[in-house]
C-alpha cells in the first residue's frame, strides 16, 4: 500500500510516521510544537463534547443533584432491575413522602 510523502515538520524536525504509518517515538522538541486539539478544530471538539451525552438547560429544573449514601443492599437491589435504577429510588421515595407505602 503506496501512501502520500509525509510533509516535513517545522525546523526541518522528522515526520511523525514513517512510510508505513508507524508513528516514532516523540521527544521533548516534538511536545513543545503540539497544540491543544481545541485549538486547532473547535468545531471538531464541540461536536464531541455535545455528544458525550451533555444536555441543554431544563426547561423547568425539576430535581437537585445530591450525594446520597444508601445501604449496599438497596443499591443493589436497585440495581438490578436494570437501566433506571435511580429514577425507580426516587419514585419510591416521592411515594413515601407524598403519604404512600413504598
Amino acid at each position: 500500500m503506496s501512501r502520500r510523502s509525509l510533509p516535513r515538520l517545522p525546523n526541518d524536525r522528522p515526520p511523525l510516521t514513517d512510510e508505513e504509518g508507524e508513528v516514532r517515538e516523540l521527544t521533548e522538541e516534538d511536545f513543545k510544537h503540539f497544540r491543544p486539539m481545541k485549538d486547532v478544530f473547535p468545531e471538531i471538539v464541540e461536536v464531541f463534547e455535545r455528544a458525550r451525552g451533555q444536555r441543554g438547560p431544563q426547561k423547568a429544573p425539576v430535581k437537585e443533584r445530591v450525594g446520597l449514601r444508601l445501604d449496599q443492599e438497596v443499591v443493589e437491589h436497585f440495581r438490578s432491575t436494570g437501566p433506571g435504577w435511580q429514577s425507580r429510588i426516587n419514585e419510591v421515595l416521592v411515594k413515601h413522602v407524598r403519604g404512600g407505602r413504598g
